[in-house]
């Protein structure tokens, strides 16, 4: 029922949108149209895109995008486009519906198609689960895998190859932007390694399970309230675990994130008595702060000073 009514809208959506699409592939015949789901997306699109097309947000600022369904809107916005960049199926749930019912599907890029994604290790007891958390929006695979800064180098690379591969006109510049953004990737990644390198403490506390890639990575331990969805309800039992784990391994801070509900992370640190701080998942970069010109780069390097608090 739900890919139906998805597919009569996109219908209705078409005929009411023909005119407006016409005029505007002539106002911008030079440029290619390119749509992204959230944050991280749009900014290695842009990068590798450069000054050849527009790339555009379809998740708005500040939108959680693990609670987010496409609207018939979107979906004509997504056929329109000469691309449309995603994550992963496990992260946009709701793309495969989108593919069914999009006619040109040669538009989209899965980022993250050449990584393999872990399995959650933060799964909740079956019966524990609401049985609407089971219907949508549930992960079986971890999609964070852009907060890795080796892997973010991966999703930029595997853009530029199939933009290419789409528009092999500006295979060049697609290359060369990829380059040059990859260096600075690799620049990160040597700022979390030698930045964490010495530190005898390796654990750290989150708020949902987002950072297993980067813990991998660096050879630290995540411990997290909820599992990978920020707004996740944990069990009393696991509440109580994650006491003891604090109390036990010496915990000093608890991170929260900018953009989700907090009040169980609070709740633990006021139980625990240990200090806050903040780890941005980048999921949704607000507005505000692409106004004041921070981006990914910025906020991993924010992050990386943030979990010194705790690593070291």
């Amino acid at each position: 029922m739900k890919k139906l009514i998805l597919f009569i809208s996109v219908l209705l959506s078409f005929s009411l949108s023909a005119c407006a699409k016409e005029e505007k592939k002539a106002q911008n015949s030079d440029k290619l149209q390119i749509t992204t789901t959230f944050y991280p997306m749009y900014e290695f699109t842009k990068e590798v895109v450069g000054d050849v097309g527009e790339v555009s947000l379809l998740i708005p600022a500040g939108t959680e995008p693990h609670d987010y369904e496409p609207s018939a809107k979107d979906m004509v916005k997504i056929s329109e486009s000469d691309a449309f960049i995603y994550n992963s199926p496990e992260m946009e749930t709701w793309i495969t519906d989108i593919k069914d019912s999009v006619n040109n599907k040669k538009v989209f890029v899965e980022a993250a198609k050449n990584i393999s994604l872990s399995q959650s290790s933060t799964e909740e007891p079956e019966e524990e689960k609401d049985e609407s958390d089971k219907e949508e929006h549930e992960h079986t695979l971890d999609p964070h895998v852009w907060l890795d800064p080796v892997l973010a180098k991966e999703e930029v690379a595997t853009i530029a190859k199939s933009l290419s591969a789409l528009y092999p006109e500006h295979e060049k510049v697609f290359t060369e932007n990829s380059e040059r953004y990859i260096e600075k990737l690799s620049a990160l990644d040597n700022e979390y390694s030698k930045g964490l390198k010495e530190a005898t403490q390796r654990t750290f506390v989150t708020q949902h399970a987002a950072f297993s890639y980067l813990a991998k990575r660096y050879n630290l331990t995540q411990e997290s309230v909820s599992g990978l969805t920020p707004d996740e309800e944990p069990s009393p039992t696991r509440l109580a675990e994650l006491n003891h784990f604090v109390k036990d391994h010496g915990i000093e801070v608890i991170y929260f994130e900018e953009n989700a509900t907090t009040k169980v992370a609070e709740t633990l640190v006021k139980e625990t008595g240990v200090k806050s701080s903040v780890l941005n998942t980048l999921e949704s970069l607000s507005q505000a702060d692409m106004n004041r010109g921070k981006n990914y780069l910025s906020v991993m390097e924010e992050n990386l000073a943030h979990l010194k608090l705790s690593i070291k």
